[in-house]
């Protein structure tokens, strides 16, 4: 599992990163404690009514079916008691495969936890496994602010994202369901819908119909968006090598870079929106 930053303190201690524990003596109290894992069986246990997954893909299923059935589930479920049966909170779909396959028991590590905290792991665990599409997870963005009363901020610290990153899923909430649902099929991509997003609500729906029957690149979309919301600025096109460049840092840095030339020497401006950000910035660039 990737490591992640910002996450809250009891989230960090329910996520077990993994240790070469051969580098440690066996006597070393700095190694966590080994957590039993269990059979269940799969009838005692019910899906996670705070799993913020709502699709799940047949073909990746089939994939994980086939690959338990000819090697067994090498992960285990992670459960929490619910009266007499247990809950899912981290495995889903592994449960699911194992329904798949009429499997009487699958290994899970069972663990008492607090409501927030299902909803957290759950979560925390999609994004890293980037199973959520956007629109799934801006909702459980959303459910994390209004059913736990948290904060933008504190949702990006529990989340290891950035401010800047769930405020801008959110806004997609904002969007008509037509636009949403082409999102979650593929149809358009986030950049595409995070521009639609800025735009005045009576422009989304024409916008977006434009976007598909024209076929417009994200630029171009940017481009056609700043006119209609009476941003654009008299100016030369920018030099396509350097928006090619500015694209890539982008994608590296994962926030806005802007580059400005002037003959052979000029600014690299790269945004941040907290002092977490920055802090984040600064290790990838070193």
């Amino acid at each position: 599992m990737p490591k992640t930053h910002g996450l809250g303190k009891g989230l960090s201690s329910l996520i077990p990163p993994k240790i070469d524990k051969e580098i440690f003596s066996k006597a070393s109290a700095i190694l966590p404690g080994e957590e039993r894992i269990s059979q269940i069986p799969v009838d005692k246990i019910k899906a996670n009514p705070h799993q913020p997954r709502s699709n799940f893909d047949h073909e990746s299923l089939e994939d994980l079916t086939n690959s338990i059935k000819e090697h067994g589930i090498l992960q285990p479920l992670i459960l929490a008691p619910a009266g007499n049966n247990y809950q899912v909170i981290a495995g889903e779909r592994r449960w699911r495969a194992a329904q798949l396959l009429n499997l009487k028991t699958v290994p899970a590590v069972v663990r008492e936890m607090e409501e927030q905290q299902k909803l957290e792991l759950a979560l925390v665990e999609n994004i890293q496994r980037q199973d959520l599409n956007p629109i799934e997870e801006a909702v459980a963005f959303q459910r994390l602010i209004d059913e736990f009363s948290l904060t933008q901020e504190e949702v990006s610290r529990r989340v290891g994202k950035s401010r800047a990153a769930v405020a801008n899923t959110l806004r997609l909430l904002s969007l008509p369901a037509a636009i949403q649902k082409a999102l979650m099929s593929g149809k358009i991509n986030f950049s595409a819908a995070r521009i639609i997003a800025g735009l005045p609500p009576a422009e989304r729906l024409k916008f977006f119909e434009k976007i598909i029957k024209q076929d417009l690149t994200v630029r171009a979309a940017e481009t056609h968006a700043k006119k209609i919301s009476g941003k654009s600025r008299a100016g030369k096109a920018k030099d396509p090598n350097v928006a090619a460049l500015e694209d890539k840092l982008q994608a590296a840095l994962g926030t806005k870079v802007l580059i400005k030339k002037s003959g052979e020497a000029g600014q690299v401006i790269i945004e941040f929106y907290s002092a977490e950000d920055l802090q984040a910035l600064a290790r990838r660039i070193a």
